[in-house]
């Protein structure tokens, strides 16, 4: 613990996944065209007294519609760490595209907490052009108008505090109101970056990814990142399948299912227990075992591309 801030874990749940290629993750393409898969995830904040949700998929049905390999419901499997959905008050939509919102009608005793210029994105003009209205699913746009006329939807106007060592930062470029979450963690600031940064690649090589409504204000977001997490180690993309190879697994039942982030990266594997209450214990060799309670507020360089890196398969670091 650093001062009165607390220390949260943090979740990775990997729910779908996708074939693609190389040229469909920066805009411009790529000259080493090659497999490139995308990973899905949501994200799971657990502290001593509050557990956060940081999106909530998409849904089998939306899988199928637009060809998306479907694994698991990301909500049924917060119940393999331990947490039941239903116990689920707080939930962070880092943006409103069908795979990071789909599902909020699982959550029946959520609050939302989403920048307002998001919402107004996705009810405003710019929904008419298929370029930017195909990252949408319409009745999840409309669930989350619904929501706020019952009082269930918190928000922002830019940066904010959620809870002491959880914070709201606003990254626009990928849509208007993305927003990022920085969690402090045993091992510093960590930045859940979700669609800021789709894969490592983008942000350490400044090559945007290929849905952007404004380019310039993706860069920027790069750089706001970085500045809020301590280090580039410290920043989690929100598509890349490496995060499942950097981290370990809360046990080796979960592996390429859930990556504990807070751990560090390829640290050693730890073991949750978890009971059909909510309430789960998380145990590492050599460190105290630690309750999180679920409660009311969850190189290879190239030489024709300078500064970029070629990926390894199996790497982990």
């Amino acid at each position: 613990m650093i001062g009165e801030i607390p220390e949260y874990e943090i979740f990775a749940i990997r729910y779908a996944t996708r074939t693609a290629r190389r040229a469909d993750h920066f805009i411009g393409g790529d000259p080493h065209d090659g497999p490139m898969p995308m990973d899905y995830f949501v994200w799971v904040v657990a502290g001593a007294d509050r557990i956060f949700l940081v999106d909530t998929g998409f849904t089998v049905e939306t899988a199928a519609r637009r060809k998306r390999q479907f694994l698991r419901c990301p909500i049924e499997s917060l119940r393999q760490i331990g947490i039941v959905p239903d116990s689920i008050t707080d939930v962070v939509l880092t943006h409103l595209h069908y795979d990071h919102v789909g599902n909020f009608h699982k959550l029946p005793n959520a609050r939302f907490h989403l920048q307002e210029r998001e919402l107004a994105f996705a009810t405003g003009r710019h929904m008419r052009y298929p370029y930017f209205g195909h990252g949408f699913e319409v009745e999840d746009v409309v669930g989350m108008v619904r929501l706020n006329f019952k009082r269930r939807v918190e928000l922002y106007d830019g940066d904010a505090d959620l809870a002491a060592g959880v914070t709201l930062h606003l990254a626009p470029g990928h849509t208007a109101g993305l927003q990022v979450v920085r969690v402090r963690t045993r091992r510093g600031n960590v930045v859940l970056a979700s669609d800021a940064s789709h894969f490592y690649e983008n942000f350490e090589t400044n090559r945007p990814f290929i849905a952007a409504l404004d380019i310039g204000a993706m860069l920027d977001s790069f750089r706001k990142v970085e500045r809020l997490a301590d280090s580039r180690s410290h920043i989690v993309p929100g598509h890349d399948p490496l995060v499942m190879r950097r981290y370990a697994p809360p046990s080796p039942a979960l592996q390429d299912i859930v990556a504990r982030i807070s751990q560090g990266i390829a640290g050693a594997t730890t073991e949750v227990s978890g009971s059909s209450a909510g309430r789960f214990q998380v145990r590492s060799a050599g460190s105290p075992s630690a309750w999180l309670r679920s409660s009311s507020t969850l190189i290879f360089s190239c030489i024709c591309c300078p500064g970029t890196r070629v990926r390894r398969a199996g790497r982990r670091n």
